[in-house]
């Protein structure tokens, strides 16, 4: 029967042990902890070391396994759309009658402030800016600066951010919310395997399954909060002239962990919500005035044109044979899947949880394509302003990229209000960081709790301390290459978890048709019982 729990002697948290006011999962907490507090631990006493076996994993990955996540993500992608819109889309998460715990606006607002919050505002304007002017090479290898070029920029930085992105957190986060809510089981990954593992995923299989996603969780955030301590540093340097160098990056990540602590022991209503909605608002606001002071008719057209070549450039894009643009193909591309894949037990999880009473098919269309709506007018809006600046030879964008962190900061250099503008999006990149760290937190403490939901206020604040300082490490360790060692350590741990993407496809396929038989087979005795 839809939405009938499967029959199982097991229990959520049934292997925790309760230690020091912790309730953590044996083993999946301790071994994570103590993965994590090694891998911190030897960077800080070995950077150079630490940094050498980073970059080399990196390029070992990408020259063996580009293929992979390329495919990969290209069939989590026409899976998603086969689930939307076949009969399957009609099941309900949490079963016939659930309701949605959330409004719809409060509920799109916190599943994206923590799928790509802080992206949109460190690469708004540099990404196709980048490619535009062949800072680490040009998609397609097309020729720089050229027409051609500005108009791959765009379409390409959308295809980074646009449907492929969202189908894996989709996938994994419909996968989470199916099993826990309509079939009983806890949140955490594991439970998307049963139909294929079933008790089995309560032991070893489904530990490293969750080891697994802790991991990937913890360094596809701590990329995150990285690259939003750079641009933070950055802007407080370029507004106030100070020095924006590791040490206060380090301190950055330190203040907003601290704030982050404060947020994740409100829990999610208290704390995420308020915050998602906050940055949410802010980030709306960000966006028109850009668009009201910025080439206003030059930006509406571009809505259009650019959709347009993002369709048109979807497939090449999405190619991984016989490409000539290796350089820009591994850069970002593969960075990209690889990021999102890391990320997605994270956005996963918590828009699972957030999901309940939606059918399939709502979550699927809302978690895939109104992001995509939001990207393609965030990219074009930003985007066109800063090609606009080089192509004109206005200001510092006209020389290219310096400090990719700065670009956002250059642009607004030569719009209105210049010195409020910058502060107000140093103000935003702040409260998405924040929402990040504490939304991935309370992700994190949920899997290594076996599950449980309100796990102790100390075990937050540990994960919250943890990402914080994985992502300090990885600044420190990488130094100068600081952007590189960060995109070094999310593709090396994205790896393992693409393959357990697709086989999470499998599993979710099996499980909503076993259900979606038994609701026309309900559906069917109901009709014959009217007529009777």
């Amino acid at each position: 029967m839809p939405g009938r729990h499967y029959k199982t002697t097991h229990e959520t948290g049934e292997n925790n042990v309760e230690v020091l006011g912790l309730d953590v999962h044996n083993p999946v907490f301790f071994i994570a902890a103590v993965l994590v507090i090694s891998f911190i631990s030897l960077t800080l006493v070995f950077p150079d070391s630490a940094s050498a076996i980073l970059f080399a994993s990196r390029d070992w990955v990408l020259a063996t396994f580009d293929w992979l996540f390329v495919s990969a993500v290209n069939i989590i992608f026409l899976f998603a759309l086969f689930v939307m819109l076949s009969p399957l889309g009609r099941l309900r998460i949490g079963g016939r009658d659930a309701k949605p715990e959330f409004s719809t606006i409060s509920w799109l607002a916190m599943l994206f402030s923590a799928g790509i919050g802080i992206g949109l505002m460190f690469w708004g304007a540099a990404e196709p800016l980048a490619y535009y002017t062949g800072w680490f090479g040009t998609p397609l290898g097309v020729e720089a600066e050229t027409p051609a070029a500005h108009d791959l920029a765009l379409s390409s930085t959308m295809f980074h951010w646009g449907l492929n992105a969202w189908s894996v957190y989709a996938i994994l986060g419909l996968a989470l919310a199916y099993f826990t809510f309509s079939k009983g089981l806890p949140l955490t990954v594991r439970s998307a395997f049963y139909p294929l593992l079933g008790d089995r995923i309560w032991g070893w299989p489904g530990h490293l399954i969750d080891l697994l996603a802790v991991i990937a969780t913890l360094f596809g955030l701590a990329t995150s909060l990285g690259l939003g301590a750079q641009q933070i540093s950055s802007g407080l340097g370029y507004i106030f002239g100070i020095e924006a160098g590791i040490g206060l990056q380090v301190a950055i990540i330190a203040f907003i962990t601290a704030i982050a602590i404060g947020s994740v022991v409100r829990g999610l209503d208290g704390g995420v919500k308020v915050l998602s909605n906050i940055n949410m608002a802010m980030a709306g606001m960000f966006l028109l005035f850009v668009f009201a002071v910025g080439p206003t008719l030059l930006i509406l057209t571009g809505f259009w044109d650019n959709t347009l070549n993002y369709i048109r450039d979807f497939i090449p894009l999405s190619n991984w044979i016989g490409r000539d643009d290796t350089e820009w193909f591994h850069g970002w591309t593969i960075f990209y899947w690889a990021w999102w894949i890391s990320w997605s037990p994270f956005v996963g999880m918590f828009i699972a949880r957030i999901s309940k009473g939606r059918t399939v098919r709502q979550f699927l269309f809302s978690v895939i394509f109104v992001p995509l709506i939001v990207t393609v007018v965030w990219f074009t809006t930003f985007g066109e302003v800063a090609l606009l600046q080089a192509e004109t030879g206005v200001g510092e964008l006209a020389n290219g990229i310096d400090e990719v962190s700065l670009v956002l900061f250059h642009m607004l250099e030569n719009l209105p209000l210049t010195s409020i503008s910058s502060l107000f999006a140093v103000v935003l990149v702040l409260i998405f960081f924040v929402t990040s760290s504490d939304s991935g937190s309370l992700v994190v403490d949920s899997i290594t709790a076996g599950g449980k939901l309100n796990a102790p206020v100390p075990q937050r604040i540990f994960w919250a301390s943890i990402e914080g300082l994985i992502a300090i490490v990885l600044l420190y360790g990488g130094g100068a290459q600081a952007l590189q060692a960060l995109q070094a350590g999310t593709i090396a741990v994205g790896l393992p978890f693409t393959i357990v993407l697709m086989v999470c496809c499998f599993s979710l396929w099996k499980g909503l048709s076993a259900d979606s038989r038994a609701l026309r087979v309900l559906e069917r005795d109901e009709a014959a019982s009217v007529k009777a």
